[in-house]
C-alpha cells in the first residue's frame, strides 16, 4: 500500500518537472538556456549529451548516464546538471594596449566543451564566467606582446595562443577550450588616419618604385639595341674590310700575272727579228711621255745636259737594257737589282725619265 502510494507521488512529480519551463541562466558574460534541476523522482529520463550529477546525502554519489537511470528518493539529490555539447560565448568587447602602445577595442567568440563533468561541477563556480575572464585577460596580455601591424598580420596566431593559454587553466575545470576567434578590432580615429596614410604612401612608394623599374628596363633595352647595332656594323665594316683586301689581292694577283705574261711577250718579241728597233721606239716613246710629266708632281726638277738628245738618250737606255740581259738568268731578282741601280747610277738619264 505504501509502495503504491509512493508510486503515484512520484508520478506526479514527475509531469510536474516535465511540465516546468527552462530557466534563464544569466552570468556577466553571457545569457544561454538551460535545463532547470529536476527532481529525484525515482525514474529519471536524462537527455543526451548532458551530464546529471548525484549527491547523495550531501556528498557526491555518482554522474547519471542518458536514458533510464533510478535514484533513491530523499537521499538522492540532482545537485549539478551538465551540458556536453560544444558551447558557443560571446566575449564582450574589452580594451588592450599594444606594444607600441595603441588602445584597442577588441571583441571575440569563444568555443569550448564539457569534457569531465564532476571538475565542471566542482572544480570552479561558474565554469563559462570564469573561462570569459580567463580569454579576456590572455587576450590583453598577448595583445601586449604584439605591435599594432602584427596584430592584423599575425591573427592567426594570436587566436591559437590564446587557446593554448585558456588551456593551460581550464585542465583543471574540466573544460575543453576548442578555439577563440577575434571578431572585430577596433582602432581610435586618428590611428585609423594615420594608417590610411601609410597605406597610400606605400602604394605610392610602389608605383614609383615599378615607374623607375621600367625606365631602367626601358634604358637596358636601348643600350642592349645600341650594343647589338655597333656589334653588327663593326662586322659589317670587318667583313667589308676583308673583302676589299680579298680585292686588292686579287688585284695585285692579276696585275701581276698580266704583268708577267707582258714579259713573257715582251722578250718574245726582242728575240725575233728588229726587237732592239722595236725597243728603241718604246724607249723613246716613254722618254717623251715622260718629259712631258715633269713639273706636274713636284717643283724640284732635274735635266740631263743633252735633254735635246733623244736619240743618245736612247742609245744610253738601251745600252743599259743589253748589260742587263747579260746577267745570268740563273741570278736572283735581288742581284738584278742591284746591277740595275748601278746602272742608272752610272747614267745621267734622272729619276723622271726612268722606265723599268
Amino acid at each position: 500500500m505504501m509502495l503504491r502510494t509512493l508510486c503515484r507521488r512520484s508520478g506526479a512529480i514527475l509531469q510536474q518537472t516535465q511540465r516546468a519551463a527552462p530557466r534563464l541562466w544569466v552570468t556577466p558574460a553571457q545569457q544561454r538556456w538551460a535545463s532547470s534541476l529536476p527532481m529525484n523522482t525515482l525514474i529519471l529520463f536524462v537527455p543526451q549529451q548532458e551530464a546529471w550529477v548525484v549527491e547523495r546525502m550531501g556528498r557526491f554519489h555518482r554522474i547519471l548516464e542518458p536514458g533510464l537511470n533510478f535514484l533513491i528518493p530523499i537521499l538522492d539529490r540532482i545537485r549539478y546538471v551538465q551540458s556536453l555539447k560544444e558551447i558557443v560565448i560571446d566575449v564582450p568587447e574589452q580594451s588592450a594596449v599594444s606594444l607600441d602602445n595603441v588602445t584597442l577595442q577588441i571583441d571575440g567568440v569563444l568555443y569550448l566543451r564539457i569534457l569531465d563533468p564532476f571538475k565542471a561541477s566542482y572544480g570552479v563556480e561558474d565554469p563559462e564566467y570564469a573561462v570569459t575572464q580567463l580569454a579576456q585577460t590572455t587576450m590583453r596580455s598577448e595583445l601586449g606582446k604584439l605591435t599594432l601591424d602584427k596584430v592584423f598580420r599575425e591573427r592567426e596566431s594570436l587566436n591559437s595562443n590564446i587557446v593554448h593559454s585558456i588551456n593551460q587553466a581550464s585542465d583543471e575545470w574540466g573544460i575543453r577550450c576548442l578555439r577563440y576567434e577575434i571578431k572585430d578590432i577596433h582602432v581610435p580615429p586618428r590611428v585609423k588616419e594615420s594608417m590610411q596614410m601609410q597605406v597610400e604612401a606605400e602604394r605610392k612608394k610602389r608605383a614609383t618604385v615599378l615607374e623607375s623599374e621600367g625606365t631602367r628596363e626601358a634604358a637596358i633595352n636601348v643600350a642592349e639595341g645600341r650594343k647589338q647595332a655597333q656589334i653588327l656594323a663593326s662586322e659589317g665594316e670587318k667583313a667589308e674590310q676583308i673583302n676589299k683586301a680579298a680585292g686588292e689581292a686579287q688585284a695585285v694577283l692579276a696585275k701581276a700575272e698580266a704583268k708577267a705574261k707582258a714579259i713573257y711577250v715582251l722578250s718574245d718579241a726582242l728575240t725575233q727579228q728588229n726587237g732592239n728597233a722595236a725597243a728603241s721606239l718604246s724607249v723613246a716613246e716613254q722618254y717623251v711621255s715622260a718629259f712631258s710629266n715633269l713639273a706636274k708632281q713636284s717643283n724640284t726638277i732635274l735635266l740631263p745636259s743633252n735633254t735635246g738628245d733623244i736619240s743618245g738618250m736612247v742609245t744610253q737606255a738601251m745600252s743599259i737594257y743589253s748589260t742587263l740581259a747579260k746577267v745570268s738568268p740563273t741570278a736572283s731578282p735581288e742581284v738584278v737589282e742591284e746591277k740595275k741601280e748601278e746602272l742608272w747610277k752610272e747614267s745621267e738619264i734622272p729619276e723622271e725619265l726612268r722606265t723599268d
